[in-house]
Parts: structure tokens; sequence; C-alpha cells
């Protein structure tokens, strides 16, 4: 009883900042700039591919390096940036990370040589992963829980734009100058977004620096890794951003070819296809109060299989409709796994989340490079049936989760 009048007390005592106040104002900026810079960053890439295979004279599996490379190494880092910002503090990791991101994109736009782009990519996706990792906790830790959802969704919303920009900006400046010149003004603009982010975000209020306990911290990732239940949904993470990225990193190669013969600028604004996720996200969380939430995410992965199927038309608003199709699927599907790991752990739910997003990452690195052997190979098909595949594979998954 006495414990728990001393927690409430504590409770009392947080110094939460409240929605309708300056400081909500400042959080909202400055994480909204932080999470667009982010993705804005680690996505401009992706659609220029075609672009690097043709100066590089690379194969697509070999272009693909410069975002597998970044969001491989953001994977890993983020099951150590997490627990590092718990004696740094969480706005000295995210302030970091970002402007050691902006510094190493400015310097990669002027490199010449392949290796060393993808070099600097896995560096740049290593300083990012501070960001994905801490936003989250920082958000949880200083913002009051009446508003916590609230200011989420704000953050994701920037994200979201970010990596639609991104990748916009980068195929319309690499088609009009070239993508030296798209990833240095990306990395500029990145640059005084860091310094806004930095002026903004008001100092954690809630923190209080903890020592790793290291044999400790490696048991309870073990313990989350035991758990059938969030094993599966771990892989389910890998399986939904891998089929994702690989579709949009290999699209573009094909729209580029007869019978479409696409502009670069025209590839990149594909990308304004991502803000489905605006609309299927939330709409999956409501679905999932209302009905059993491993149909919804079945579903979810049928809408994914049928957006895949309805692309193998060679009618370019038909591909279209089959991308905003499978990525309402993606959008909707990552909810449901995400929210349900968050949901089914009782301790070391940072370890979790941290474990979500690893795998999840994982994916988009492992799949978006060896989808490229399927193009090389089998061309549309080829992609197609592997990611059909994988997604296949999702379903089963999730049919063993009902049964738990």
């Amino acid at each position: 009883m006495i414990l728990l009048k001393d927690k409430q007390e504590i409770l009392k005592k947080k110094q939460y900042i409240k929605k309708n106040t300056k400081k909500f104002n400042q959080v909202f900026l400055a994480l909204f700039s932080g999470g667009f810079s982010t993705f804005s960053i680690l996505y401009c890439v992706q659609s220029i591919l075609p672009i690097f295979s043709k100066q590089f004279y690379l194969t697509p599996a070999e272009s693909s390096l410069s975002l597998s490379a970044a969001t491989g190494m953001m994977a890993l880092g983020m099951l150590f940036t997490a627990p590092l910002s718990d004696i740094i503090g969480r706005k000295s990791i995210m302030s970091i990370s970002l402007f050691m991101a902006a510094i190493l994109t400015i310097i990669c736009s002027m490199m010449t040589s392949w290796t060393t782009i993808v070099l600097l990519r896995a560096l740049t996706g290593l300083a990012l992963s501070g960001v994905v990792a801490v936003a989250m906790t920082y958000i949880s830790e200083e913002v009051h829980p009446d508003s916590l959802s609230f200011c989420i969704g704000l953050y994701i919303s920037g994200n979201t734009i970010g990596g639609c920009s991104g990748r916009l900006i980068s195929s319309i400046l690499s088609e009009k100058f070239s993508w030296n010149i798209s990833l240095g003004v990306i990395g500029i603009f990145s640059l005084i977004s860091s310094c806004f982010f930095l002026y903004l975000l008001p100092s954690s209020k809630n923190f209080y620096s903890l020592p790793i306990d290291f044999p400790k911290f490696l048991k309870r990732f073990y313990s989350q890794l035991r758990n059938p239940t969030l094993f599966f949904l771990f892989f389910i993470g890998f399986i939904l951003m891998g089929s994702f990225v690989t579709i949009f990193n290999y699209i573009g190669y094909r729209l580029i070819l007869e019978p479409f013969f696409l502009s670069q600028s025209s590839i990149g604004l594909l990308s304004i296809i991502y803000l489905t996720g605006v609309y299927s996200s939330p709409k999956a969380g409501i679905l999932i109060n209302k009905y059993n939430r491993n149909d919804i995410l079945i579903l979810s992965l049928l809408l994914m299989i049928t957006g895949v199927f309805i692309t193998q038309f060679d009618q370019l608003l038909i591909i279209i409709l089959g991308l905003i199709v499978f990525s309402g699927g993606f959008f909707a599907s990552h909810s449901i796994a995400s929210s349900w790991v968050g949901s089914c752990t009782k301790t070391s739910k940072v370890q979790a989340t941290s474990l979500y997003l690893f795998f999840y990452y994982l994916g988009s690195s492992v799949f978006g490079t060896f989808g490229g052997f399927f193009w090389f190979h089998f061309k549309w098909y080829g992609i197609s049936i592997f990611i059909l595949t994988m997604l296949l594979l999702g379903i089963f998954l999730s049919l063993k989760l009902k049964k738990k």
C-alpha cells in the first residue's frame, strides 16, 4: 500500500507537457521536423535506384544496397541506441543522430565511388537509429497521457510525409540536375531541420539517467525471443516491411521500360501512394477494437496479396491501383502487428518494441536486396512470386497466432 502511495506521489510530481500549450507546440514542431528529416534521408535513394544502376553500371540488387545498407544498420543500431539514451538522455541522442545523418548525407553527395556511397549510407542508417528508437520513448515520458496518442500520430505523420517527400524531391532533382545535387539538397535541408529540432525540443523533465546492466539487458531480449506470440509477430514485421520495400524498389525499373517509359520524376510521384497509411493505419486500429485483431491482420495481408495480383496488368492506372491496395494493406498490417506487440508484453516493453523494429527494418534490408535476384532473372513476375510467397508465409504465421 505504501509503495502504491509512493508511485502515485511520483506521478503527481511529473511535469507533463499538456496539449494546447506553447511547449506542446514546440514538441510537435520539433518531432515533426525530426521525423520528416529522418525518413527523407533514409528513403531519398529509393526512387533513384535506376539512376544509380545507370551511372555506376550496377545490377538492381547492387543499386538497392544504398537503401538496404542504411535500413540494415538502422535495425542493428536500434538495439543499442535506446538503452544508450537511458544513460545520456533522449534529446541528446536524437540531436546527435540528426546532425550526424545530415552531415553524412552531404558528404555522400560528393562521393564518386559506389563502395564509399554504400559505406556512408550504412553509417547514416546507424546514426538515424538514434531518432527512430528514442522518439516514442521521449513522447511517452514527457507528454501528458491524455494527449499521448495525438502526439504520436503527429510524429508518425511527419515520418510518412518525410519518406514521401524524400523520394519525390530526390527523383525530381536527379532528373533536372543529378543525384549528387538531390542528396546535397536533402542533406542541407536536414542540417537546418536538425538545428530547428535542437532549438525547439524541450529538455526532458521526467528523465532519470540509469546505468545499463548488460546481463539483465541481454536476458530481457532473450526472454522476448522465447515468447512464441512475440516471435511470430517479429517475423510478420520482417515479412511486411520486406515485401513493401521490395515492391517499391523494383517498380521503378519496370516503369522506365516499355510500354511505359516513365521519367524519373514521374516514378517519384508514386511515393504519394504512401499517404494511404494516413487512412488505413488508424482505420485498422478502429477495426481491431470491434473485431478479432487476428482476422483483421489476415484480411490486411490478403489485401496486400490482391494488390500484387492487380499489378500484373500492363496498364499504368491499374498498376497504380494495385500499389494503392497493396500499400493500404501494408500500413493496416503494420499497425496491427506493432500494437499487438505492445499489448501482449507485460514486462520489458522497450526491448519488445526494439526487437519488433529490428526485425521490421531487417526485412527491408534483406528483402530489398535479395529481390534484385528475382528482378534480374524473372522481371516483375519473379518479384511478384517472391512477395506472394512471403505474404502467404505471413498468413500462415497469423493462423498460428490464432491458436495461441
